[in-house]
């Protein structure tokens, strides 16, 4: 079978006539949807609203296209000019968005427009939220012209840092390797073989730190930029209001994450402890798999991994392994590393066809099989809100989480659940080593982040300067846990959320995912089969409701620091439960 995704389904190839087409479309549309918002409040909502859902199916569909095969092929010149030709578009696009939310803003009797109007109901919290964006949209005298520069700024620095990350070569032992394949050894059972990719690993940013550096300034100072053109208090503030959170979760969440540190760093010396370290783990033995003697952790084939998620996610719904087996079936996941292949996984929605398209770079372990399993939840989530309008699929980070987290601790707990004791020990260690990622590396990301921001206010950072933040992000996160002298100086460099135009703060959502898919987790243990439905519901209304209110809906008040506690102690338990067998089987 070829495991590697077909995007066929867009367009034939990059010769495929119908690509003109829809730009020449795109561009009627544009021309034309200015003169929507004319004549009373409520045709011209509902006409606006048409035009805006054809423009971004079209745009949908080019964009993934071209940004999918870059994805996949780094080096794919068609790939790139279609790239081009659609972020010089995108302005337009914007454009249009800002009038009708400015439009919006200056509707006084919102409320009873969408009382009279069935169209209007669809896309209701779409207007709502519209009315409060209304108040920190930038400019208009100015707002084309800064969109432009961005084109040459932010998102020029995005595209150059992909690049860099897809091309750049690493020496390991004497053969030239793709970075996301000498990453990937860092879950290699030979410490030999950790070490070395770790220091090849770190051998090799020299030769684009200086670029990626640029970029991360770039970015950063065009966001700093942007929040004064938009009247933001700050960059973390925008960074919430498009979350759709408040800062009352995000406070509650970190101070019950600064609670939990200490009980994670016991995991990780005790993890240095086994192997053999006396200061902590270092950074390169961070995924070392670990196991009793006489216990061997499972490699599995790519055929093997679809069918253990079939199996497991068929238990909580059929409908979701006759998901799952389509979406392998019909070559929707980009399977293995390769060059010009981007490193980790994610997961891309198109709407218009209710399909997505997953990439990952699956080496075997149980990990890659969890990581399969957390984008095909992100795909799940993605046909629970089929027909939905395009205005109300847009969910924000942090609940965009909520289905992948949930798949990756359904198959964890099935797992779990099944395993000897020796096996328990190995799931448990698989299962901390990624939850200590989300939740204190997440952290340390978090707060490497704003320090980054902070100073970029007054000057760009060196080189040297990021590489002290991180590790003093890292000292602050992993505390003791970590070698002090084994530590990651370049995550910065090889983490591409720092480096999206537009979206700062890309790393509490994920903890906020993961803690929140735990509570999600837990409600559906407490009612079983009937809680399906209500959390098909609730993937439905992430992009239709704000942030508390849709936890709320099944029963979460997340502006609570208990219940992050709550959710904190499942993985305290886990790591009391790890200490106690590893003092009995290692």
């Amino acid at each position: 079978m070829d495991w590697t995704w077909d995007l066929t389904v867009l367009y034939r190839d990059f010769d495929d006539p119908q690509i003109e087409r829809d730009f020449n479309e795109l561009s009627r549309l544009c021309a034309q949807a200015r003169d929507f918002l004319q004549g009373d409040p409520q045709t011209a909502l509902e006409n606006a609203s048409d035009a805006m859902e054809e423009l971004s199916r079209l745009s949908s569909a080019l964009g993934s296209f071209a940004s999918l095969t870059l994805a996949a092929d780094a080096n794919n010149e068609r790939a790139q000019q279609l790239m081009d030709r659609l972020m010089i578009f995108s302005v337009q696009l914007s454009l249009l968005s800002s009038a009708l939310v400015r439009y919006i803003g200056h509707v006084e009797n919102l409320e009873e427009l969408i009382a009279g109007s069935e169209k209007l109901q669809k896309i209701d919290f779409f207007l709502r939220r519209s009315k409060e964006k209304a108040k920190h949209l930038m400019d208009g005298a100015i707002e084309e012209w800064m969109l432009k520069m961005s084109l040459t700024g932010g998102s020029a620095f995005s595209n150059l840092r992909d690049k860099l990350d897809a091309t750049v070569t690493v020496d390991y032992k004497g053969e030239q390797l793709p970075l996301s394949a000498v990453r990937s050894k860092a879950y290699d059972p030979d410490p030999a073989v950790r070490k070395a990719a770790y220091e090849a690993e770190l051998a090799a940013y020299p030769k684009i730190e200086i670029p990626m550096a640029a970029c991360l300034n770039g970015i950063k100072g065009e966001a700093l930029t942007m929040i004064e053109a938009t009247h933001f208090d700050s960059v973390l503030d925008q960074t919430l209001a498009q979350s759709n959170m408040d800062r009352a979760t995000l406070d509650a969440m970190l101070s019950a994450i600064r609670e939990a540190l200490p009980a994670f760093r016991r995991y990780l010396r005790k993890k240095g402890e086994i192997l053999g370290h006396k200061n902590g783990l270092p950074f390169y033995d961070l995924f070392a798999p670990i196991a009793p003697e006489g216990y061997t952790p499972k490699k599995y084939t790519i055929e093997e991994a679809r069918q253990k998620l079939i199996d497991e996610m068929g238990k909580f719904t059929p409908d979701m392994a006759a998901f799952i087996d389509q979406a392998f079936e019909n070559r929707w996941i980009d399977v293995y590393p390769r060059d010009g292949k981007g490193g980790g996984a994610f997961c891309a929605e198109l709407h218009a066809l209710d399909q997505s398209r997953v990439l990952t770079n699956f080496a075997g372990s149980f990990s890659d099989v969890s990581t399969l399993a957390h984008e095909l939840g992100h795909a799940w989530h993605n046909r629970c809100m089929a027909g939905l309008p395009y205005s109300m699929i847009d969910a924000p980070m942090p609940l965009a989480e909520t289905a992948s987290i949930f798949n990756e601790t359904l198959l964890a707990n099935a797992a779990m659940a099944q395993a000897d004791k020796k096996e328990r020990f190995s799931l448990l260690e698989g299962s901390l080593m990624e939850v200590t990622q989300v939740i204190v590396d997440i952290y340390s990301r978090f707060l490497f982040e704003s320090a980054v921001i902070e100073k970029r206010k007054e000057r760009t950072l060196s080189v040297s300067e990021l590489k002290e933040l991180m590790l003093d992000a890292q000292d602050k996160s992993y505390g003791d846990g970590l070698d002090p002298a084994l530590r990651h100086p370049y995550m910065w460099a090889c983490k591409s959320h720092y480096y999206i135009p537009g979206l700062s703060f890309y790393n509490f959502p994920y903890a906020f995912g993961q803690l929140f898919g735990a509570g999600v987790y837990a409600q559906y243990r407490q009612e079983g089969a009937s809680f399906v439905p209500k959390y098909n519901r609730l993937l439905r209304s992430c992009g239709s409701g704000w942030v508390a209110d849709v936890a709320k809906s099944v029963g979460i008040d997340v502006r609570s620091v208990d219940f992050w506690r709550e959710s904190l102690r499942v993985y305290e338990r886990e790591i009391d439960e790890f200490i106690a067998l590893a003092d009995e089987l290692m």
